[in-house]
């Protein structure tokens, strides 16, 4: 359970936290995960891992990760929440890109009663193209997107505004 010590050294519980990404393919979500994931009690669910894992053969085109993304969501849901209420801190490594999984995302976060934070990795699309073409190049990541398929995603992208609820870390 996450704690931290009062000042009359008597350990208070520390809420727990969910962690959202928000950036485009190759902005750098994975990475901040790794690096938010070194709080103690704080541990990373990642959709790629997941999906490489549970649904690789089935997963050829984009209609696929969205029908595979989707039974990912469900199944993993109740767990999120479960972790959260323990008092363990989730990274979720699962792109909050569109209105609609930001709103799953809200759910876990009603459902749990824990705090969040929603970082948003402002990265100009040069950038992340670059990194997908270098990523892409060194074989390092479970999936190889194409530019026209970064494009054909990209199109689905809605940064996070106010009225959303989240608390939003801005990452330039």
């Amino acid at each position: 359970m996450n704690s931290t010590a009062s000042p009359d050294n008597v350990t208070q519980p520390r809420p727990a936290v969910l962690h959202i990404l928000c950036g485009k393919i190759a902005s750098g979500k994975s990475t901040l995960s790794q690096h938010l994931a070194s709080a103690p009690c704080t541990v990373v669910l990642n959709e790629d891992q997941w999906l490489t894992h549970l649904y690789q053969d089935e997963m050829l085109s984009v209609a696929d990760y969205v029908r595979c993304s989707a039974r990912l969501r469900q199944a993993i849901a109740p767990h999120v929440i479960s972790l959260l209420r323990a008092g363990v801190s989730v990274v979720l490594d699962f792109p909050a890109n569109t209105v609609a999984n930001r709103q799953w995302m809200m759910s876990l976060i009603t459902g749990s009663g824990a705090d969040h934070q929603l970082h948003y990795l402002n990265v100009p699309e040069e950038v992340c193209k670059a990194r997908l073409r270098a990523r892409n190049q060194a074989g390092t990541h479970q999936f190889s997107v194409t530019d026209e398929q970064f494009e054909l995603i990209s199109r689905h992208f809605v940064a996070p505004e106010p009225e959303e609820g989240f608390h939003v870390i801005r990452h330039d």
